[in-house]
């Protein structure tokens, strides 16, 4: 026997016409009000940790990223200074 699936209660104050307009919309595609305004805001949520959570390159960055990461630069002054300033503070390790 499987235990049914957790559920939360939202509740929302919205406009008549935005009301009509989901309704509207969850008729057309067959489905309750529930269902749709659920499935929609899931999807918007999705979609908004996605927009944060996924970097997007093109193709170019790509190759460029892949190569920085093969065949790195030299180092240069700054960053030779950071890694002494830091065998100074941690010792070598």
């Amino acid at each position: 026997m499987t235990t049914p699936e957790p559920t939360a209660r939202l509740e929302a104050r919205l406009p008549a016409d935005v009301h009509a307009t989901l309704k509207r919309a969850a008729q057309i595609q067959g489905r309750t009000l529930t269902d749709f305004v659920v499935g929609a805001a899931h999807e918007a949520a999705v979609k908004a940790i996605e927009d944060i959570d996924i970097i997007r390159v093109s193709a170019e960055d790509q190759k460029r990223f892949a190569q920085a990461l093969l065949d790195p630069p030299e180092p240069n002054a700054a960053l030779r200074r950071a890694f002494e300033h830091r065998r100074r503070l941690v010792g070598h390790e």
